[in-house]
């Protein structure tokens, strides 16, 4: 059995420290390689920021499979395609050309939100939810498209459950999400990923195991979705981390205390199942 201790003390010490600014709440959802799990807050809905990239993902997959679309596929950059927030492509000149890997490369690995707009007009928003729906992902939302702020007054947001994006990595690697084929590149998508402050934080340098994560940042809001590969399969982790001030009840920028949070978990996770 998953002792599951020392994570357990790493929430509760993260919870109960005085954060710059205010109070902390997480949401954390693990998934063992034996497939046993771990959960505090799983079921509550956090900001998905940039996290909500991955089921936009496996619909972009999921039509490939159908031949519906093809990572072959030619996107010529329009200046209406060009968002604010995160990424390249907004400071890219318009007539540039993309293929469909490249656009799903950016949104993944640097979290383009250009490309991630340019995706969600092209699979749908509405056929994305559906497809998190058939997921079993019923709590979590793709709202909107990607701003690079909070909503708006009157403006939908983008909604995860830990437990629930847990689930669909976990998906990946069952090769259920979409053909096998699509979710071995899935993974791969995200082993792409260039932050490596948060899940992969303190994982050795040399010889460094298998990893891959999805992130999402937002003010207030640090969150990273992906797993570390152990000698006995993968190590699942959803990790949502809200700062916010209590007394002016607001989110606030603290992204260096929400990265170290999140690898503090991940390591206390990864030391129970190794």
């Amino acid at each position: 059995m998953t002792d599951w201790t020392a994570l357990t003390a790493a929430i509760a010490a993260a919870e109960t420290a005085k954060t710059e600014g205010g109070g902390c709440k997480l949401g954390v959802a693990i998934i063992s390689p034996n497939g046993t799990s771990f959960a505090h807050n799983a079921g509550r809905r956090f900001t998905a920021a940039s996290t909500v990239k991955i089921p936009i993902m496996v619909e972009l997959f999921r039509r490939i499979d159908q031949g519906r679309d093809s990572l072959d596929h030619i996107h010529v950059l329009r200046a209406e395609d060009q968002a604010t927030g995160g990424g390249v492509v907004k400071e890219l000149h318009p007539g540039i050309t993309f293929t469909v890997a490249d656009l799903c490369y950016l949104m993944m690995a640097i979290s383009d939100n250009s490309t991630t707009n340019i995706l969600i007009n092209r699979v749908g928003m509405a056929e994305t939810n559906a497809t998190m729906q058939s997921l079993g992902m019923t709590n979590s939302v793709l709202g909107r498209p990607m701003r690079g702020r909070p909503p708006l007054p009157g403006e939908s947001e983008n909604w995860a459950v830990p437990g629930e994006y847990a689930s669909l990595i976990a998906a990946l690697f069952a090769n259920t999400a979409a053909s096998p084929i699509s979710c071995a590149a899935m993974i791969g998508q995200l082993e792409k990923q260039t932050n490596d402050r948060r899940i992969a934080r303190h994982l050795p340098r040399t010889n460094r195991p298998r990893w891959g994560s999805k992130t999402g940042s937002l003010p207030g809001v640090t969150n990273d979705v992906g797993f570390i590969m152990t000698p006995t399969g993968p190590l699942i982790l959803s990790i949502y981390v809200e700062i916010a001030d209590p007394i002016a009840g607001k989110a606030i920028s603290d992204p260096n205390t929400g990265e170290a949070i999140i690898g503090d978990l991940a390591r206390a996770a990864l030391a129970a199942v190794t």
